[in-house]
């Protein structure tokens, strides 16, 4: 009953909000919330923080659009001091702000308000199938829903690698410390002892020891997984790691991965990821898995069999 209570207090909250530091402030109790809750294993607490949490990101998204029309479609930019002293006061409140103002990062900002675009009968659809599917709603799986289960492989977040390659790779490891890109579903093959969901947003924390890596093959986040783990690696705090990604010879973030890992494997034939329903997809290209360590004969070992090792 209380959880009911607060269920129902803070969908009232959101209903009257007037600002978005409102909202955002939701979303963050709701997000301690479900951490909470998950370390408690509350799986029904966990299912209403998640679906809160959503539905103020939606929220947030629906002001973020209403900004974004005031400000004719063009980047949220302040006016400079000179200009922002020709106007009357009365103006002032109806400059938007920047993201950066508002504490909003730019891939929030876009996910949110592609929340805001779902039709409110298609969005609480998805909501109900998210939480069936999962026992959790996060801002991927609703979008997924919501987005008609997609099968092509475009750059969705959630794609599983098959458990045959994560146990070459944890055999290899000896064990997965950290796998920074991850959904709880993908855990069941991982088992990393610490993983980040795109809700924990893994590039906000410090990466240690052993990681496993299969990121998200949209940009811009491909690319800031990459530099991170590179950056990582560098700094030492991760002494060994495994990197899967397409093998996008001709882009920056792969140049990026090869330059600084100590042996890449080219697979033979394409890898067949998994869906979070169990549904396989084949990408367009093969992959390619990069060792970051020392350990490079034992690696050429371990994936001889997977491909080509260089």
């Amino acid at each position: 009953m209380t959880a009911l209570i607060r269920y129902e207090a803070a969908r009232h909250a959101l209903q009257v909000a007037r600002d978005i530091d409102e909202v955002k402030d939701i979303r963050d109790k709701a997000q301690a919330m479900a951490a909470y809750a998950k370390q408690a294993n509350d799986t029904s607490l966990v299912e209403w923080a998640t679906e809160i949490k959503v539905r103020a990101e939606r929220r947030a998204g629906e002001m973020l659009c209403e900004m974004e029309m005031r400000k004719g479609g063009h980047e949220m930019k302040a006016p400079s001091r000179d200009q922002a002293e020709m106007l009357p006061s009365h103006d002032a409140r109806a400059i938007p702000p920047k993201l950066s103002d508002l504490g909003i990062t730019y891939s929030d900002s876009s996910r949110w308000q592609k929340l805001a675009a779902v039709p409110e009968a298609q969005f609480e659809e998805a909501v109900a199938a998210a939480k069936e599917v999962a026992g959790e709603v996060t801002t991927a799986s609703l979008l997924r829903v919501a987005n008609g289960h997609r099968t092509n492989f475009s750059g969705e977040y959630e794609w599983y690698t098959p458990a045959t390659y994560v146990e070459i790779a944890r055999a290899f490891l000896g064990s997965i410390d950290l796998d920074p890109a991850s959904s709880p579903q993908a855990q069941a093959i991982v088992r990393a002892r610490t993983y980040y969901t795109i809700e924990d947003d893994g590039l906000k924390h410090e990466w240690l020891g052993k990681v496993w890596l299969n990121p998200p093959y949209s940009q811009p986040e491909i690319e800031q997984f990459i530099l991170k783990l590179v950056a990582e690696f560098k700094a030492g705090r991760v002494t060994e790691a495994v990197l899967l990604t397409h093998n996008h010879t001709d882009t920056a973030w792969f140049h990026a991965a090869a330059n600084a890992c100590a042996r890449i494997c080219f697979t033979k034939g394409r890898i067949k990821f998994v869906r979070y329903d169990g549904a396989t997809g084949s990408p367009a290209q093969g992959q390619a898995f990069f060792y970051f360590g020392g350990r490079t004969a034992v690696f050429a070992t371990a994936f001889g069999d997977v491909g080509f090792v260089r």
